[in-house]
């Protein structure tokens, strides 16, 4: 079984510009991987902590040199020469050390890195694919690929604030591969390049995600143009592409109430604006359709929307197994958005992942608003069979990195 031989660190950028983590695993048997982890812009309060330097010198306090020192010093120290039988083992080994409820001493940027460099080098010793690896963590015989979730528009925290609500992705649900969805999704963005600049005269500037960033007048305006661009692109909205919303209601939240634009609407208010655009526009997913802390009326908006749209929670999961169980206890939502970095290991995502599953929710993989070119997101989704994706739009290498792998995985499933 896998001996770690040494654990090396080293502090990268991440597609923001920010300091990030990135990992090296060597096993005594000669194998060893990289990986590297993203960071959030749209963060729920429970995430697990990220650990920052807080020199506001150097990158105005966001550097990792701290995470970095705590795997080069700390990590290798205690982990090179033990073996782990399974991957759950070197997770409580991590969690052991740092011993604390939110990772506050190791850091979860550091303890994550560390998790998914094991997985990693544990699938180049046994030469499968980091799918395959992924797939044994949760007991999953078989694999398959996820439906993509693009995005198109962006406003809220990752574009500025044009408009309130945080995205608006494109579903090509009526692909068949993922190669098809991706031409499918080229021709929607470039119709959405026409369109926007000629309602906007803007260039084509993108958001953090990728995703366009005009103008918009209101939330209506960005939802309706996400529909034109799918007409004008030749498809029909609704039958072949669906549009999915990351409301991300949290970062609105003032007073008690959702500030958009000059409205202060209450949570019945708020979940009758949502519920409208839901029987409005094809939109088949709402993220975040309410603030985290609103919890006393997630209900409500779970059954004021249709029973084909499904309530996703991100601010108010967590990935966050005991978040997850209230939510399942109070029909506060149906889907879970899956994103490792926010509970730090991948046995504890794993567990989230199996309450969510037992429950009959949808699942949707995760990535974050800042990323690096590390594709391990995309063996993820597969190895987890998630029912969907969400990496971002197609324009940034840091997002294009995991979906052309995502194209490499669908070869090599065509050819098992």
């Amino acid at each position: 079984m896998p001996r770690i031989a040494k654990l090396s660190a080293l502090e990268i950028l991440d597609s923001r510009g920010r300091p990030t983590v990135a990992i090296r695993c060597d096993l005594e048997v000669g194998a060893s991987a990289r990986a590297s982890v993203p960071s959030g812009a749209s963060t729920g309060r429970d995430e697990a902590h990220e650990l920052r330097d807080g020199d506001r010198s150097r990158y105005g306090g966001l550097g990792c040199r701290k995470a970095v020192h705590n795997v080069n010093e700390t990590l290798n120290a205690a982990l090179s020469g033990m073996e782990f039988q399974t991957q759950k083992e070197l997770d409580a080994a991590l969690l052991d050390i740092d011993g604390t409820p939110n990772k506050t001493n190791i850091g979860a940027n550091a303890i994550l890195a560390v998790s998914i460099a094991f997985a990693r080098a544990s699938a180049v010793q046994q030469r499968i694919p980091l799918f395959r690896q992924f797939a044994d963590l949760v007991s999953r015989g078989s694999v398959k690929l996820p439906r993509l979730t693009v995005n198109l528009f962006s406003g809220g925290k990752h574009a500025g604030g044009q408009v309130a609500i945080q995205d608006v992705l494109i579903v090509p649900h009526a692909a068949k591969s993922i190669d098809q969805a991706l031409s499918m999704t080229y021709s929607i963005y470039q119709a959405a390049v026409r369109l926007t600049q000629s309602r906007y005269q803007t260039r084509a500037l993108v958001a953090d995600e990728g995703g366009l960033a005009p103008p918009f007048p209101s939330i209506d305006a960005m939802l309706q143009d996400a529909v034109d661009a799918i007409s004008i692109a030749g498809f029909q909205p609704g039958r072949e592409v669906a549009i999915a919303i990351d409301v991300a209601a949290t970062h609105f939240w003032k007073d008690g109430g959702y500030q958009i634009g000059e409205e202060l609407l209450d949570s019945a208010a708020m979940i009758q604006r949502v519920a409208g655009w839901t029987t409005k526009y094809p939109i088949i997913s709402v993220e975040d359709g309410l603030a985290e802390d609103d919890w006393a009326n997630w209900p409500a908006l779970r059954k004021a929307i249709p029973r084909q749209t499904i309530v996703m929670g991100d601010d108010l999961l967590c990935t966050n197994p005991r978040n997850i169980t209230r939510a399942i206890e109070s029909s506060a939502a149906d889907a879970l958005l899956l994103k490792v970095n926010q509970i730090g290991t991948l046995t504890e995502a794993a567990e989230a992942y199996r309450l969510a599953r037992n429950a009959g929710w949808t699942i949707t993989i995760s990535a974050r608003s800042g990323e690096t070119e590390d594709d391990w997101l995309a063996d993820l989704a597969t190895g987890w069979s998630g029912d969907f994706i969400k990496i971002g739009s197609i324009t940034r290498s840091e997002r294009l990195a995991k979906y052309n792998r995502l194209l490499e995985i669908e070869q090599l499933l065509a050819e098992d």
